[in-house]
């Protein structure tokens, strides 16, 4: 099986398309009592969708959603993550504001979520899936939790979405922005 993180269709394609190079979480109530963690070096981006998502980002008014599934549904994205860090300073997750597409408010109420205030950050590469993987859509992959065991990636090429150039111009900006 391979890992899938479960992430707004929104974000996915901004991942996918290059615009985005982090993944921000928090975690929620089915992350169990270890909380949120980016388990896996390597994983899929399965996409989610709720009509408010686009308004939840700093996309321009009317871009386009990704269509939600049918029957069947398409996985088409890889990430790796190169590193993470728990950021509990505000005014650093502030400053990452050039490498996602979220609106600061979102970024705020989920620092502030719970007791523990900060948010997860990875890095990653993202490769699209030559061919995408095709699914049924099925109950199984519903709910409120972060990762999901899909089948594993049979024939697929994975192509970067971004030049080796542009991934570690962005990766040494972040590196110096976070002080790490």
């Amino acid at each position: 099986m391979s890992a899938a993180f479960k992430e707004w269709a929104v974000v996915c394609e901004a991942l996918g398309s290059g615009r985005q190079s982090v993944i921000i979480r928090k975690g929620g109530i089915a992350e169990g009592r270890e909380g949120f963690a980016f388990r896996f070096n390597e994983f899929l981006l399965f996409p989610t969708w709720f009509h408010e998502q686009l308004g939840k980002t700093t996309l321009p008014a009317g871009s386009p959603i990704p269509d939600e599934p049918g029957e069947d549904l398409e996985i088409r994205y890889l990430a790796t993550v190169e590193w993470t860090q728990l950021v509990t300073d505000w005014s650093l997750v502030q400053r990452l504001k050039d490498y996602h597409i979220w609106q600061e408010n979102v970024l705020e109420e989920r620092f502030h979520y719970d007791d523990l205030k900060g948010v997860h950050v990875a890095f990653v590469r993202i490769y699209r899936l030559e061919p995408v993987l095709k699914l049924k859509n099925e109950k199984k992959y519903g709910g409120c939790r972060s990762w999901l065991d899909l089948p594993d990636l049979d024939g697929s090429a994975l192509v970067s979405v971004l030049s080796d150039e542009e991934h570690e111009k962005r990766r040494d900006a972040l590196r110096a922005l976070l002080g790490l």
